[in-house]
């Protein structure tokens, strides 16, 4: 029996097999790896969908505020008219009288 062909074919076999446990331990380590940086992104994603989320509740907030304030300035120029027609119309006695 040749004992360098042997140890030669014990050798290979040990070669590719530390080189199988070394390429399944770098995939296993790629898949970690990966699955953090996909948590990451979907944990932004989601605080980026919440903002955006609170910024609608504003702007539709917002609106009704500005809604609210257009109603109440109609309103007032409502009432303003009102008062200078009776301001018109007090002055207009006042000048009938003065006569």
């Amino acid at each position: 029996m040749d004992w360098t062909a042997v140890i030669s074919v014990a050798a290979a076999l040990s070669g590719l097999m530390l080189g199988w446990l070394g390429r399944s331990r770098t995939v296993k380590q790629d898949t970690v790896a990966e699955a953090a940086k996909d948590a990451t992104l979907r944990s932004d994603m989601d605080y980026i969908k919440r903002g955006v989320d609170d910024m609608r509740v504003e702007i539709r907030m917002q609106g009704q505020r500005y809604d609210d304030l257009a109603e109440r300035v109609t309103r007032l120029e409502e009432s303003s008219k009102q008062a200078h027609k009776r301001l018109d119309a007090h002055e207009g006695n006042t000048i009938i009288h003065r006569s």
